[in-house]
């Protein structure tokens, strides 16, 4: 039902700086959430930021100040650009897109997951 294409990605020295994209395609009427989490070797994915169809932004505390998450230019699409990069955020970094939806009468409220196929960071000099 939805796509997740993510681009971007790559090698880069500690201080450096990234940029990935995201781009969502398929059919759907809306997507309330899009943004990035990242899987370390050997742990476990965790979130690292989003922006709703509001507009509103969230990081997780090891990224603010350094990544800044915005709506792309083309339509349905986010881009992370990411300073200031350090070891630890060597990842696989993963686009992700929530869609909510009520259903009527039941007032049922029901969410639904969408996974890009993943981007490697690596940070290391």
């Amino acid at each position: 039902q939805v796509r997740l294409v993510e681009s971007g990605g790559g090698l880069v020295e500690p201080g450096g700086s990234l940029r990935l994209s995201c781009a969502a395609s398929g059919a759907f009427s809306s997507l309330d959430v899009m943004g990035w989490y990242r899987q370390a070797s050997g742990g476990q994915r965790e979130f690292v930021a989003s922006i709703t169809s509001g507009g509103a932004l969230n990081y997780t505390d090891s990224v603010k100040g350094r990544f800044t998450i915005s709506s792309g230019d083309r339509k349905n699409t986010v881009v992370l650009q990411m300073n200031s990069l350090e070891p630890e955020d060597t990842a696989v970094y993963y686009c992700h897109a929530l869609r909510r939806t009520i259903a009527i009468p039941t007032s049922t409220l029901r969410e639904y997951d969408y996974w890009g196929q993943g981007s490697q960071v690596t940070v290391s000099s």
